[in-house]
């Protein structure tokens, strides 16, 4: 399996000479030569890691399902109610969206939530519960028939919604769906799958993935399973993703970990500006690896901390790739910022850039776009040493130095954007903070699609 990896070098004050282009993830002082290759991918932290099969039922001690229960009635045989149970109650910890208007199975949650244990989560699709008279009722119900066909506490199930806002919701497609769904459950990758296709609505393939790395010696396993391809901004933009974890952690620094990672990883992530009411990112931590249970910022804390971002970049990457319509992943990786809160700030504002997503599925290097974003990005910082590559599995383009036109070939550009995955380099020349952020191109289908999302 790949191991990726993302490296950052001391700061560099000079630009790259002629025949030089930038090369951040080598060793040495950070430039290549034109004609070296590099190779390019969606970029990981530094922590190594194998990539292993079975999403959310690789960790120990967890089955899921996936089922049709019937939420949308033109939907007559897609899978809309996931599973997901643990064999033992588990530390839990979420985090969910900064929408006012928020999800009735939210609130459930934050309640359900604050001893900070489960052992299930319940997922439906096609309705998201939100701003339905009984939305909070029903939500507890469905709890409750959780709890029935798996004999656990109901206060130890969290629910989950998405799909049309603002539509009634009745309780017979989950009487239905959650006794079946409790029947399937299966501690395989075909469980995890299932699961993964039930929470879809406007995706174009499920998103899971799982990891392995080591904590006190042991093996220990991170799963994940997502939906959202639209309605996706930055600020807790994730739709629904729901993790799985067989490492011993505590409640308080399981929810710490989580809410360190969401700031440089979901809270990144762009596709269309709108932030959801129905966000929530969940993790459940079985602790049946036997590694020592994490209790303080220790070692094996960064550890683990690091596995999260690893697999939440992964997540994020998926999302955004997925967009709504979108032909293109979009990647800006921000280097030699001032300070963190800057490299953040103008990595987002590239890839949220309507003028520079549409120029992206034009194959339009177009990058006064993305110096535009940049001036516009608030706070206080420089751009006389901004330099821009456009970079792809296909190559590289130099087009940007010290804030002003760099010569490159267009028809090179243009190769280097016909790729899915496109790397936009912001080199800021002023520090040594480094961030990134993820979107997709803005194409005719996005509208198509939202035109008639409810029909």
């Amino acid at each position: 399996m790949a191991c990726w990896i993302l490296q950052r070098l001391p700061y560099q004050e000079r630009l790259p000479r002629p025949g030089e282009v930038a090369c951040k993830r080598q060793k040495g002082n950070g430039w290549r030569a034109a004609g070296e290759t590099e190779r390019f991918n969606r970029g990981k932290n530094d922590m190594s890691y194998k990539e292993v099969s079975g999403g959310i039922c690789a960790p120990r001690g967890f089955a899921a399902a996936g089922v049709h229960c019937g939420i949308r009635a033109n939907h007559n045989e897609k899978y809309d109610l996931a599973l997901i149970k643990a064999e033992v109650r588990c530390a839990a910890a979420g985090v969910y969206t900064t929408n006012k208007v928020c999800g009735a199975p939210i609130k459930v949650d934050r309640a359900h939530l604050k001893d900070g244990y489960a052992q299930a989560i319940l997922v439906n699709s096609g309705n998201a519960n939100t701003c339905a008279a009984n939305g909070v009722a029903l939500a507890e119900e469905c709890c409750a028939l959780v709890g029935k066909a798996l004999d656990i506490p109901a206060e130890d199930v969290l629910p989950a919604s998405t799909g049309v806002i603002g539509q009634p919701m009745v309780i017979d497609p989950f009487a239905r769906g959650i006794p079946a769904a409790a029947a399937k459950l299966a501690a395989t990758g075909q469980g995890s799958t299932d699961a993964a296709t039930a929470i879809m609505t406007t995706d174009t393939h499920k998103k899971e993935y799982a990891i392995q790395f080591e904590l006190g010696g042991k093996t220990c396993t991170v799963g994940a399973i997502g939906k959202g391809s639209g309605m996706i901004a930055p600020n807790m933009a994730t739709m629904l993703a729901f993790y799985t974890t067989d490492a011993a952690v505590s409640p308080a620094l399981l929810e710490k970990a989580l809410k360190t990672v969401v700031p440089g990883t979901y809270n990144q992530m762009s596709v269309d500006l709108d932030t959801s009411t129905n966000d929530t990112l969940i993790i459940l931590a079985s602790g049946l690896a036997g590694n020592p249970e994490i209790t303080e910022e220790n070692a094996d804390y960064e550890a683990f901390v690091a596995a999260l971002t690893a697999i939440a970049e992964h997540m994020c990457a998926e999302h955004a790739g997925d967009g709504e319509g979108a032909t293109h992943l979009i990647t800006c990786e921000v280097t030699h910022a001032p300070d963190l809160k800057t490299a953040r700030a103008v990595s987002r504002s590239v890839v949220c850039s309507n003028l520079f997503k549409a120029a992206v599925f034009g194959r339009d290097a177009n990058w006064g776009r993305i110096l535009c974003a940049i001036g516009y990005t608030p706070g206080d910082f420089s751009i006389d040493k901004v330099c821009v590559w456009l970079s792809s599995a296909a190559g590289e383009v130099y087009v940007c130095e010290n804030a002003a036109y760099q010569p490159y070939s267009e028809d090179e550009a243009a190769k280097v954007l016909a790729e899915h995955d496109v790397l936009v380099k912001v080199d800021m020349g002023t520090g040594d903070a480094s961030a990134k952020a993820w979107g997709c191109d803005l194409t005719y289908d996005y509208v198509k699609i939202n035109g008639d999302y409810r029909t």
